[in-house]
Parts: structure tokens; sequence; C-alpha cells
């Protein structure tokens, strides 16, 4: 195997899923670097980390750990010994372990966590309930504003105070025909703040100003990407047939379920909303005949419940766990076999059934 250097590796993860499709809440990268230069030999994968994984991680000579979920979410005031979180960061660097998370970013990706989720509803075909969208805007600025006007000093007049606004990009002018008139096309992108300058401009003129037309730009949304999954399965099926099916995915000897007001285990299940995690927001208002997710709270099982929607909850990272050895897959092809990488052992959801 050749060696890749930490900065080479991030680069690649990032590559594979683009930090920037992450929810603005969530805190995702490295989140912890060893002193350079730091080789990758080992990378550890795992859902949470815990103590015990962590020391799971240690033992295995692990060299970068990626932990789906962020150990590092809330700002440290200190790294001591005292609580749990700081000592993970301790023992990480006492040796030499980086810690990189991906989270939400692996959730909006087509071939990610949600996406392997839907596996368990059997053949479906599905699209995202909150799409991403493109990162950044074609071109600079919010809004674009277009009017036409007669080929005058007035129009010149007008085009330099234009030029002189903070903001403003793409300004081009284009011979125009407006009711076989020979006129000028004008257009422009500019910011929110732009907009109010150019339009008091405009507003001097009420000629110009009726012919002014705004359009605010939007970023397109990226296909198959973004948080949850609406899953239309191939053939309905019972929810008798579809808990089966969802326990057997997330190898899961129970889950909890929810039945909607005036279902029963015989009732047809055709729509799916899903959401690994907490999946509560991402659900919410959503039509489906079923949600599946981690956990709900009470008071949203009751209004999915009074609305005909049944609900299975499986505990939060069981409906993400069984992603990681796919992950495990993926990686290999996309690093191109150059390092080992582990998937954690002692790695479980918290709660069990007592």
């Amino acid at each position: 195997r050749s060696l890749m250097n930490l900065g080479e590796l991030v680069s690649a993860l990032n590559d594979f899923a683009s930090l920037s499709l992450a929810e603005s809440w969530d805190n995702v990268g490295l989140l912890v670097e060893p002193s350079p230069p730091h080789t990758v030999n080992n990378l550890f994968l795992t859902n949470d980390l815990t103590e015990e994984v962590m020391e799971e991680a240690v033992q295995k000579k692990a060299d970068l750990i990626l932990s789906y979920h962020p150990p590092i979410f809330t700002p440290l005031k200190r790294v001591t010994w005292k609580t749990w979180k700081e000592r993970l960061v301790v023992r990480a660097l006492e040796h030499r372990i980086g810690i990189y998370s991906p989270h939400t970013a692996y959730d909006a990706i087509p071939h990610g966590v949600n996406n392997w989720l839907t596996k368990g509803l059997g053949a479906c075909t599905s699209i995202p309930l909150h799409p991403s969208t493109a990162p950044s805007y074609p071109a600079e600025g919010t809004h674009r504003v277009e009017f036409c006007a007669d080929n005058t000093e007035y129009l010149d007049m007008v085009l330099s105070k234009i030029k002189d606004i903070q903001e403003i990009s793409c300004l081009t002018t284009l011979p125009a025909r407006v009711e076989g008139e020979e006129q000028t096309r004008v257009s422009l992108n500019c910011s929110q703040k732009a907009l109010l300058d150019v339009v008091a401009l405009l507003s001097q003129n009420s000629l110009l100003y009726h012919k002014t037309e705004i359009l605010v730009l939007q970023k397109p949304p990226l296909p198959h990407t973004g948080m949850g999954r609406l899953c239309t399965l191939s053939e309905p099926v019972s929810l008798s047939d579809v808990i089966e099916r969802i326990k057997s995915h997330l190898k899961l000897p129970h889950v909890r379920l929810a039945m909607g007001m005036g279902k029963t285990l015989e009732s047809p299940v055709k729509k799916a909303a899903l959401c690994a995690g907490s999946g509560s927001s991402v659900l919410k208002g959503m039509e489906a005949d079923l949600y599946l997710t981690g956990e709900m709270s009470h008071h949203d099982v009751l209004d999915a419940v009074a609305n005909g929607i049944s609900v299975i909850l499986c505990e939060h990272s069981n409906t993400e766990r069984g992603f990681l050895s796919e992950l495990r897959d993926m990686l290999a092809i996309h690093l191109q076999n150059k390092i080992n990488i582990i998937v954690s052992e002692k790695d479980r959801d918290p709660l069990q059934v007592a």
C-alpha cells in the first residue's frame, strides 16, 4: 500500500462528499488534526465516537477516525480530563489520531445514509424531501434587473450612475426592437443591498421604471441530493411486511411502531417518507403512508398518527450505522485501496430493551 498524508486524504474525503452540502447548523470536516507531517495508514469508521470506541481505535492503530456524528459540536472552552468529550480530544492528540466528521453531508449525497436507508423498504424510487441547491450562484448577486430604454443621453447618465453602485455584476446592454423602435435592453445582476439603490435610481423616471423587471436568482437544485427521502414502492405492501423488511435491513430484533389513525397491520404502504437519525423537522407535513426514522418527539408522533400516517422508530443511530460497511467499500474504491479501512466493532446504539 502507498500511504496517504492527512491533507491528501481529507481532500479526497471532501471530493467524495462536498461539505457544502451539510446543514448550516452542523459541524463538519476535520475536527482534530495532529501536527504535520501526519501519514494515514489506517482509517477507522464509526457512527459515534465514545470513549470505548476511542480505545478500540487506539488498539487498532487508527491514524484518522471518520466519525459520522461530530464528537465536537458545541465549542470546548478547555481541553482537560474532566468531561468525556474533552478526554476524546486529549486521547486523539496523544495517540496522533485525527478526527473527521461528515454528518449531514453524508445524509444529503445521492450515495449516502438516506439512500442506504431506502433499501430497507424493498424496490422503490426515491426523491429528496428537501432538495439541496448548488453551492454557489453561477454569477455573483441574488437578483437580476432588466429594463428597456430609448437610446438617449438620459440612458448614458443612468448607466454611468449604475456603474458607481457597489455589488453589481454582469452589466450588459443589447440592442432591442420594441414595437418597431430601436431601444437598448439593459441587464444586470446585483446583491440585495445594491437592488435598493438600483430601484431608487430607476424610479426617478416613471417610464423607465414601468419597463423594469426584477428576477430573483435561485441556485438550481442538485439532482438526487438533499435531506430525507420520499420513497414510492414499486408494489404496495402491507405495513407488517414493511416492518419485517426494515428489521431485516437494519438487523434489529424489534422496532417501535405507532399505527396511523384508522390503519391496521394489513394496511397498504405505497409512499414512505424517511430520514436517518432524528427526523421530526425533515418529515413534518410530508404526505405519506409511513414515516421511518430513528427518533421523533412524542407530539410529532401524535400529529402523524392523527393524520393517518404510521410511524416506525428504530432508535437514532440504528438508522445510520449499517451504512458504514457500504461506506467502507465505496471509500476503498474512491481512495484506490491506498489505505486500510476498518469499521468499529464497539460502536452501537446506547439504547436497548431491558
